[in-house]
């Protein structure tokens, strides 16, 4: 068991973290919830026009519909 804790302190020294872990969780919940939000914000953008979606080949809109 000593060797193991030699180990994991031997690591930590080699590569220190720049901040406390709950630092670094909360900067990476920070950018994911603004990832979700820019998703959110840019949802159903392309059914805001209604004759862009419709099938043209059914003639329920596009440019041969004739609306």
């Amino acid at each position: 068991m000593t060797s193991l804790s030699s180990v994991i302190l031997a690591l930590d020294e080699y590569a220190p973290l720049f901040a406390p872990p709950l630092v670094i969780a909360g900067i990476a919940f920070l950018f994911f919830f603004m990832l979700g939000a820019v998703t959110h914000a840019y949802r159903d953008v392309a059914n805001r026009h209604r004759n862009k979606t419709s099938n043209p080949m059914r003639g329920e809109g596009g440019h041969d519909a004739g609306h």
